[in-house]
């Protein structure tokens, strides 16, 4: 029996160390991801110069694993879908409040930008939002896109939002708890039709 990609990787050390070394060091100045979706694929290129902090950032949890195996818990239609909550919560527990300084607002929140979900200033951390409409609003509340998706937007358009924010609830309205207690068990129990992100990798540099 073949082992799955997944289970030939390597966990990287500093998945389990916010301390570790990794975290301080400077992403590219682009860069593309690569999303392997249960709806298909999508690539997010990232432009370090829109948001410095949150470029870096993401880099590295991509780089470490972070995303893979998870799920788009939070998906609103015409609006934006939701994913950065791992699918092992000793995985999450470790960086649910591992918070980074913000960056300034560059670039707007139109369609197709993603940036870091958060509860207000100094409160970024691991969650990220992919905009499926324009929403302005969102620049002057401090949320600063890093970048766009250029390929497989209709992807991202067809995640599946028929639990709205039952799944996965804002993070300012604090009901987040189960899914950092229990992960992709309680995910795949409760809300059996969310999407998963079987994978993200960078593809370039």
């Amino acid at each position: 029996m073949l082992l799955g990609v997944l289970a030939l990787r390597a966990e990287s050390p500093a998945l389990r160390d916010p301390k570790n070394a990794l975290w301080n060091q400077r992403a590219p100045d682009v860069y593309r991801v690569r999303i392997d979706s249960s709806k298909g694929s999508l690539v997010l290129e990232v432009a370090r110069s829109l948001a410095p902090r949150g470029a870096d950032r993401f880099y590295h949890l991509v780089e470490t694993g972070f995303y893979d195996d998870s799920r788009f818990f939070r998906v609103i239609a015409g609006r934006f879908a939701q994913f950065g909550i791992p699918g092992d919560p000793a995985i999450s527990n470790i960086w649910r409040s591992q918070s980074f300084p913000d960056d300034p607002v560059r670039g707007s929140n139109t369609r197709g930008t993603f940036a870091f979900a958060m509860t207000g200033p100094g409160a970024r951390t691991t969650q990220i939002y992919i905009n499926t409409s324009d929403q302005l609003q969102q620049d002057a509340q401090g949320f600063a896109p890093f970048g766009k998706v250029v390929e497989g937007m209709d992807n991202v358009d067809n995640l599946y939002s028929g639990y709205g924010e039952r799944s996965g609830s804002g993070m300012r309205a604090g009901r987040q708890g189960k899914l950092f207690e229990e992960g992709n068990a309680y995910l795949d129990r409760e809300f059996p039709l969310l999407d998963k992100l079987i994978r993200a990798r960078i593809i370039s540099r």
